[in-house]
């Protein structure tokens, strides 16, 4: 299995309903791509100087998955938005046990 971690960290101009468009557009990415393990995603309740602001897990079955929802045009609209609204946007990708 193939874990993606995401995590945004919104710049200072970034409105609360620009963040819930964000937040929305990505919760629905499992109700229109295929192969989705598992998907969590939440804003950070800490707020440390270190934190970002959204985090997304999830979990595939293989790369091919990945993939596929990295280049699913409903992907690409949800990440539009997080480039536009983001300050930086940080992920990591690995091989998974789970």
């Amino acid at each position: 299995m193939l874990t993606h971690i995401v995590c945004w960290k919104y710049k200072s101009e970034t409105t609360q309903e620009q963040k819930a468009t964000h937040l929305g557009k990505l919760k629905n990415l499992p109700n229109v791509i295929p192969n989705i393990i598992s998907f969590n995603i939440g804003f950070d309740i800490l707020h440390l100087e270190r934190s970002f602001d959204l985090g997304l897990v999830a979990v595939y079955p293989d790369r091919a998955a990945l993939d596929f929802y990295t280049d699913h045009a409903v992907h690409q609209e949800a990440a539009k938005i997080g480039k536009e609204i983001a300050e930086r946007v940080v992920s990591v990708d690995f091989i998974s046990e789970q």
